[in-house]
C-alpha cells in the first residue's frame, strides 16, 4: 500500500468512527426504545429506531443490512463519489444528457453570483422571484431535504415554505445563510399532485451495475410522498412517505414511514389513494434511466431523484449511496441482492 491509499484508507476509517457515534449512538431517536435494546442495536451498527422499525423483537437482525453498512457502502464509487456527493457538479454533468432544474444564483463563502459568473446582490434574488413566482433554497451542502425552502411570491409578497415574510424578512433570510443556491420549481405530474399537492412528490430510483453480467440495471424503486410535516420536501427521513414501485407495472404498494410502522393505502392528510397508482409513462422511464446510467460508467451505484411532469421527467439529484431503511420497510437486504452488491464491493462480509 503506497503512501497516498494509506492515508486515504486511514482517513476513511476515521470518517467512519466519527459517523459511527454522531449518526448512530448519539442519533435522535423517533421511536421509543427501551436503553438496552438501543445498546444492542447500536453494537450492530443499527440505529434504535431500525430496531423498532424493523421490529427486531420478531425478526432476525442477520437479515437486514445496518445503517453502518450503509455508510460503508457510500465508498463504493470511488474515486468519482463527489460527483454526486456535490449538488452542483451533479447538476453541471447531468445536464448534458437529461433535463435537469435550472441553477440561476449561488452564494459562496459569502460571494452572490449568477451561474454565468455574474456578481450578484440580494435584491436581484427578490426580483427573481418576482418572475418566477416559485424558486427552491438549497444549501449545496447537505442531505436528506436539510434545510431545503419553497420561496413563493403570491399576491405581491414573498412566503417561505406557505409562510408569509416581508421583502427585508427574506433578504435577512438569505443573508444570514451561506453555501446555497437558488433553483427552479418545476411543476409535477398530475398524478403526483392528486396524491398531494403541497409537497415535491419525487422517485428515488436505483441503479447498479450487477456483479455478474457487469450490466446496469434497475434495483428497486419508490415513490416519495410529503406530509404537512415534511412540507415543501418529500424525505423520508423526515416522515414522509414512502411506497414501493412494481418495477414491472409502475404500480405503487401501500406507503410506510420512517417514524412509525403504520400503512397508509390512502394519504393521511389529503385522504387521496396512494396503493393503486400507476406512475405514467413507467416502461419509458425505465429505458431512458438505463441509458442514462450507462452515460455514468464510471458509478456502479447511482440512487437517482427523480421528477415526472407533464413533459416527462427531471433529474432533481443523483446520489452516491441511498439510506437502506426505505428498501428494507419491505424487507432484509443482508442475503438479498443489496447484500450480494455491498459484498461483492467488500462492504461487509
Amino acid at each position: 500500500m503506497d503512501a497516498f491509499t494509506f492515508v486515504r484508507w486511514a482517513v476513511r476509517k476515521m470518517k467512519l468512527f466519527v459517523l459511527y457515534w454522531r449518526r448512530i449512538v448519539f442519533a435522535k431517536n423517533h421511536f421509543k426504545c427501551p436503553w438496552y435494546k438501543k445498546l444492542k442495536a447500536n453494537l450492530h451498527g443499527f440505529l434504535a429506531d431500525q430496531w423498532m422499525l424493523y421490529d427486531f423483537d420478531h425478526n432476525d437482525r442477520h437479515e437486514y443490512l445496518s445503517e453502518f453498512d450503509w455508510y460503508r457502502s457510500r465508498y463504493i464509487n470511488e474515486p468519482f463519489d463527489f460527483i454526486c456527493n456535490n449538488k452542483i457538479a451533479s447538476a453541471e454533468i447531468l445536464k448534458q444528457y437529461v433535463r435537469v432544474p435550472e441553477s440561476y444564483m449561488i452564494k459562496n463563502r459569502g460571494y452572490l453570483s449568477s451561474f454565468q459568473s455574474e456578481a450578484m446582490e440580494y435584491e436581484d434574488a427578490l426580483e427573481l422571484l418576482k418572475e418566477k413566482k416559485t424558486l427552491f433554497f438549497k444549501p449545496y451542502g447537505k442531505g436528506k431535504g436539510t434545510g431545503v425552502c419553497r420561496l413563493t411570491w403570491e399576491n405581491g409578497a414573498p412566503a417561505i415554505d406557505m409562510k408569509p415574510v416581508t421583502e427585508e424578512e427574506l433578504l435577512s433570510f438569505l443573508k444570514k445563510h451561506d453555501n446555497w443556491f437558488l433553483s427552479e420549481a418545476m411543476k409535477q405530474h398530475p398524478y403526483s399532485d392528486r396524491i398531494y399537492d403541497k409537497t415535491v412528490n419525487t422517485i428515488r430510483f436505483i441503479t447498479l451495475r450487477d456483479p455478474e453480467t457487469h450490466k446496469f440495471k434497475i434495483f428497486f424503486a419508490v415513490q416519495r410522498i410529503g406530509t404537512k410535516e415534511t412540507i415543501p420536501v418529500d424525505n423520508g427521513s423526515r416522515g414522509g412517505l414512502v411506497s414501493k414501485i412494481d418495477l414491472e407495472t409502475g404500480e405503487l404498494s401501500e406507503a410506510r414511514c420512517l417514524h412509525n410502522r403504520n400503512v397508509y393505502k390512502v394519504h393521511p392528510d389529503s385522504g387521496a389513494p396512494i396503493e393503486g397508482v400507476v406512475i405514467p409513462g413507467w416502461q419509458k422511464l425505465k429505458e431512458d434511466m438505463l441509458v442514462l446510467a450507462n452515460r455514468l460508467p464510471y458509478m456502479h451505484f447511482i440512487a437517482w431523484d427523480i421528477l415526472i411532469t407533464e413533459e416527462g421527467f427531471c433529474i432533481i439529484e443523483a446520489n452516491t449511496s441511498s439510506g437502506v431503511n426505505i428498501i428494507q420497510l419491505w424487507g432484509g437486504q443482508r442475503n438479498g441482492e443489496l447484500g450480494d452488491f455491498y459484498r461483492y464491493h467488500k462492504v461487509i462480509r
